[in-house]
């Protein structure tokens, strides 16, 4: 049964520390994540571990004909790779289309985006136009307030900031919600968030989020604000006072812990347990050994950069698996396993045809080290600059209208007749 409570719990039981001893020293949290080796994140450990479940080609298939699209890139080539009940999800949208809603979010830590800050919101952008549904974007200044040394002013600002960026990926202000938590947390939402609280032992909650007695207990009263907007009343404004909508999480899989301790608690306040769509963690420049870090400014590509940063970064410090003189290069070809510019285009060359030659040429040798950096340089540049276009239209009055709290209508939140290239799965409006 799909709404069966028990394996979440059962997993939410585990401990930090147990967990991360079970995989052999890889640490994935909602605060860290370290792999043991260059090799990267096991993935296939971690969904063992989180009790999620791989999308396969059967479900990428009948998403694709339910929206009349091609999948994204990110999905077509599993970048986002694992999920929480998107089967229910996708059976409740085929009798009703305005069935369920989005919910991502953003931690504002930094003045700026990197590119693996914009992953999600690409796809999720995707998923808004595809199915036609509303969006509720959650900006976690109180988060980073309380785990991070800046002020609430500090954090704030970072906030509306950040909000600039996430807009600037084109999302429909009609059917589009961003807010920050210290601006919206009230009403409906916080009663939400104490009916949640009251469903999860401290015990429980150490055990998923490893706390300790040393923390603050503004930590250990953070899960349910993340958790409150997995369900629909939380904005009256937005979708009325009932529970009836379901929502659908796209995250990178550390945020994984969070929503198990909201599934296991949704029955019990009367709501449908949210379904999730996880990705893997985009790789640092310097190798893929976890997420990109915005307190080394060399292992990420930011929105910000101008375009002979973006060249030098990557040419210097791009991790490259390719050999280390031509001759070798040219006999054995390159490790596409670890090399970096390879895997970037992964996410971000929307071409399949060209990423595969790319592939094939330079693991075969064919292509070197030089080559493939300079094609990525070229895609980032030019994605990049778009980005710094649209943003530049992206006034504070914009920001406000998308954080406005007046009620919208109906007919503006589902079926928005946004146009989807039926080529490339891009929104070609």
């Amino acid at each position: 049964m799909a709404d069966a409570a028990a394996p979440e719990a059962e997993v939410a039981k585990l401990s930090i520390n147990d967990q991360q001893q079970q995989d052999d020293g890889q640490v994935v949290t909602p605060w860290e994540v370290a792999a043991e080796s260059e090799g990267g994140i096991d993935y296939g450990k971690l969904v063992k571990r989180f009790g999620c479940s791989n999308i396969d080609q059967a479900l990428v298939d009948r998403m694709e004909k339910l929206t009349g699209v091609p999948a994204h890139p990110l999905l077509r080539r599993g970048v986002f790779f694992a999920h929480r009940d998107l089967k229910a999800l996708l059976d409740a949208y085929e009798k009703d289309p305005k069935s369920f809603y989005l919910y991502t979010g953003r931690g504002p830590s930094s003045e700026s985006l990197h590119m693996g800050h914009l992953v999600p919101f690409m796809f999720t952008k995707w998923l808004q136009d595809a199915f036609k549904v509303p969006l509720v974007i959650q900006l976690t200044d109180d988060e980073k307030y309380i785990w991070k040394s800046m002020t609430l002013e500090e954090s704030t600002r970072l906030a509306f900031e950040n909000a600039k960026d996430i807009i600037a990926c084109g999302f429909n202000p009609k059917s589009t919600f961003i807010f920050s938590d210290f601006d919206y947390v009230g009403g409906q939402f916080y009663k939400n968030m104490v009916m949640i609280g009251k469903c999860v032992t401290f015990n429980q909650a150490r055990g998923c989020f490893g706390f300790e007695g040393e923390d603050p207990i503004a930590k250990i009263a953070f899960p349910p604000v993340q958790a409150a907007p997995s369900f629909p009343d939380s904005f009256p404004h937005m979708f009325g006072t009932g529970k009836k909508l379901r929502c659908l999480i796209p995250c990178a899989i550390d945020q994984d812990p969070y929503f198990r301790m909201t599934r296991d608690a949704a029955p019990r306040i009367g709501g449908h347990k949210p379904a999730l769509i996880e990705s893997r963690f985009f790789p640092s420049l310097k190798g893929e050994s976890g997420k990109m870090s915005a307190s080394d400014p060399n292992s990420a590509i930011y929105v910000t950069d101008t375009p002979k940063q973006i060249k030098n970064k990557v040419n210097k410090h791009a991790f490259s698996g390719g050999k280390q003189t031509v001759e070798e290069h040219r006999e054995h070809g390159a490790d596409l396993s670890v090399d970096v510019p390879w895997k970037y285009l992964n996410f971000f060359l929307e071409d399949d045809e060209e990423l595969k030659k790319i592939g094939e040429e330079y693991g075969s040798g064919q292509m070197l080290t030089g080559e493939i950096k300079a094609k990525l340089i070229a895609v980032l540049q030019d994605m990049i600059g778009k980005h710094q276009e649209a943003r530049k239209s992206v006034t504070d009055d914009v920001v406000k209208t998308f954080m406005s709290t007046e009620k919208r209508k109906p007919e503006d939140l589902f079926g928005d007749g946004k146009v989807i290239c039926k080529h490339c799965g891009q929104c070609a409006n």
